[in-house]
Parts: structure tokens; C-alpha cells; sequence
């Protein structure tokens, strides 16, 4: 019988890239508007580049936030705190240009407002969920070995152990399945943002030994292909070296592009809108199914109209892993989880200032009370149903 070869790629940015940077900001926003008024409602997003934060949207909020010393918390907290890096926390400009949300999407998505008198969803979109068996957290394998990766460095840089290393850098991690099952590292390759003062064979040697074989482990062999720094030097680095934006990280944050994106990002935007929320409740659903034993992957679909409280449609794949019919599955589904914008904030608690610590490393997979999305208390029902 023959063999089914097929490699997979992912990838992952640190804290400090500059498009991370501006999720980051975006969410530390939204958390600083939660802390006083958890009906707070935002879509902020943020721009940086040399010498300069941008921030700009819309919000509802019955408090005040300081929006200038919330983008400089940040800054300081990923470390980009010396005149050195080119972008420093306490010298940055910051333009600031919010404004108050439209009373026409204010309508739709209030409570006892608007044509159907329920909240309904803060935008049209399709979301998607998705979960698999191969790792424990239920998500594949590369994206979870290419965020380990980066937190990795960050934690090497942070701690001391590599301190010529600065805040961006980016990691890539190709997987080669055989027959659906991942068996060996076909390539890894990281670029990490450096001090003038280090040797780049030193910088290599110490990548190798303390980011990457404690990561990955024995999924490397004689012909893995490690790029480390591949063009060379990467001390001009950050926002003065690349533009970062929010929201343009969408495939980082969610499954590292084993499966389709729905296309809405998540940072900077409050739980009315279901392409942050749905998403959410998409990944707790097939989190629970795959955990219940109902099917070894399962992608989700939920689609929403603007204004309207029930989806306008739901939709399962489980790729032949099924261990009962889909019809099944998605009946199951439909009886034990509620898609409506209101009670997915509930079921889920989403009113928390939680959301700055979604923005780095991936919204899925990560072993955090506070991602109640990942939590798997509704497997053993479905499991006793199914």
C-alpha cells in the first residue's frame, strides 16, 4: 500500500512584531473599557511605524481611558523600551482619532432596539471553528509547535538566557504527514531581531539549542532543514523596520491555515461582533465534539446577518472521521449549544478584560482559565447522547 505524503506549514509571529504590536494596543483598549464597564462595546484598530502609534474607531463605553499611557503600557510590557530599538515606549508619538459607534449598527445589535428586538449579530460574516485529535490541545500540530516557538523566544529574551535578543522576530515550521499522521520536521525556520553586539554563528548555535530542540524535540532528524536568520543579520527590526497593523495576522491567530479562515480578525472588537465571539463559540464547539469522541477533526461553520440573533446557517465537516453520521453530530449540536450573540457572551463569560493575552501566540490551543472557549465540559454529554 502505498504511502500519502503531504507536508504542512504554519507560522507564528513574537509579541514585538509590529503587526502584534497593534493587536495588542487594539485589545489592551478594549480591556482598559471592560475594567469599568463590561458593556463596553469597541472596534479599535492601530497603526505604528518609526517614531509613531496611530489609533483610531469607534466605541461605546461609560468610561474613560487613557489612551496615550495604554499604548505606552503596552509598548513598555513587550519590551520595546530603549532608544535604541528605533521605537522606544517613552519618546513614541501617539495620535489618538475614536470616535462614537453608528447609531445604525447600534440598533441592530441592542437589546430591545432595532426591527427584531434582541441583540442581533454586529456584522454579517461566516466564522469558523475547528479541532483535531493529534495534540492534546486539539489543535494541529504545526501552528502549536510554530507558537511555542516564538513564545519560546520571547521567554529567552525576557528571562535573560539570550539578552542580545530584542522584542520581533518570527518563526515557520513544516510538518511532513504521513498518511495523516505527523511524523518527522521537514523544515523550521526563525528570525530573531538582535543587538549589534552578537555574532550571528553565535546567535545560530544558541537559537538552536535553547528555542528550537527543546520545542521540537524528536520530531528533528539528520535532514531537517533549520534557516535561522537566513538572510543574515536582523538588528533593524519593529515597527521602524515594518509597519504593523491591526488585525492582519488572522490565519497566526487562529489554525495556521490548515483549514479557511473566515476572513474577520479579532483584536480591538467587543463581543457584539460575532466575527470575534462566533469564532469563539465555533472553536468550543468543535473542541467539545472532537474531545466527546465524535470525530477525529471537525470544521464548523456559522454564518450570521447583521442585526439578526439566529444564524443563518451551520454547517459541519468532519472529513470522513466520523464515528456517527454528520447529520447526527450537528443535531447534537444544535440541541446542546446556543449561537445567538447574547448567549454566547454568557455561555462563554466574554465581558473580561481578558483580551490583550489573546492578541500574541494564537486565540486557540492555549491552556488559560480565561479562555473558556477551550474549556470541554459539554464532551460527556455528547458523548452520553451521541
Amino acid at each position: 500500500m502505498s504511502t500519502n505524503i503531504r507536508l504542512i506549514t504554519s507560522e507564528s509571529v513574537t509579541e514585538g512584531h509590529p503587526d502584534k504590536v497593534c493587536d495588542q494596543i487594539s485589545d489592551g483598549i478594549y480591556d482598559a473599557m471592560l475594567k469599568e464597564d463590561p458593556d463596553s462595546r469597541s472596534a479599535v484598530e492601530a497603526f505604528c511605524t518609526t517614531g509613531l502609534v496611530m489609533v483610531g474607531g469607534e466605541v461605546t463605553t461609560k468610561t474613560y481611558v487613557n489612551i496615550d499611557k495604554t499604548v505606552r503600557n503596552v509598548l513598555r510590557d513587550i519590551g520595546y523600551n530603549k532608544q535604541e530599538y528605533g521605537f522606544c515606549c517613552d519618546d513614541v508619538g501617539v495620535i489618538s482619532t475614536i470616535h462614537e459607534q453608528s447609531p445604525d449598527i447600534s440598533q441592530g445589535v441592542t437589546e430591545g432596539e432595532g426591527e427584531f428586538k434582541e441583540q442581533g449579530a454586529g456584522d454579517q460574516g461566516l466564522m469558523i471553528g475547528y479541532a483535531t485529535s493529534e495534540t492534546p490541545e486539539y489543535m494541529p500540530l504545526p501552528i502549536v509547535l510554530a507558537h511555542k516557538l516564538t513564545a519560546k523566544l520571547t521567554e529567552v529574551r525576557k528571562g535573560g538566557i539570550l539578552p542580545y535578543l530584542r522584542p520581533d522576530g518570527k518563526s515557520q515550521v513544516t510538518i511532513e504527514y504521513h498518511d495523516g499522521v505527523a511524523r518527522r520536521a521537514e523544515t523550521v525556520v526563525i528570525a530573531a531581531h538582535h543587538s549589534e553586539s552578537v555574532d550571528m554563528k553565535k546567535l545560530r548555535a544558541d537559537i538552536r539549542e535553547k528555542v528550537i530542540e527543546p520545542i521540537m524535540g524528536n520530531l528533528l532528524d539528520a535532514n531537517t532543514k533549520l534557516f535561522i536568520n537566513a538572510t543574515g543579520k536582523f538588528i533593524f527590526g519593529g515597527p521602524p523596520a515594518d509597519t504593523g497593523l491591526t488585525g492582519r495576522k488572522i490565519i497566526v491567530d487562529t489554525y495556521g491555515g490548515v483549514v479557511p479562515h473566515g476572513g474577520g480578525a479579532f483584536s480591538g472588537k467587543d463581543m457584539s461582533k460575532v466575527d470575534r465571539s462566533g469564532a469563539y463559540m465555533a472553536r468550543y464547539v468543535a473542541k467539545n465534539a472532537v474531545a466527546a469522541g465524535l470525530a477525529d477533526r471537525l470544521q464548523l461553520q456559522v454564518a450570521y446577518a447583521i442585526g439578526v440573533a439566529e444564524p443563518v446557517g451551520i454547517y459541519i465537516d468532519t472529513y470522513g472521521t466520523n464515528k456517527i453520521p454528520e447529520i447526527r453530530i450537528l443535531e447534537l449540536i444544535k440541541k446542546h449549544f446556543n449561537f445567538k450573540p447574547k448567549e454566547i457572551i454568557s455561555a462563554l463569560n466574554l465581558k473580561r478584560p481578558i483580551y490583550r493575552k489573546t492578541a500574541a501566540y494564537g486565540h486557540f490551543g492555549r491552556d488559560d482559565k480565561d479562555f473558556t472557549w477551550e474549556n470541554t465540559d459539554k464532551a460527556e454529554i455528547l458523548r452520553k447522547e451521541a
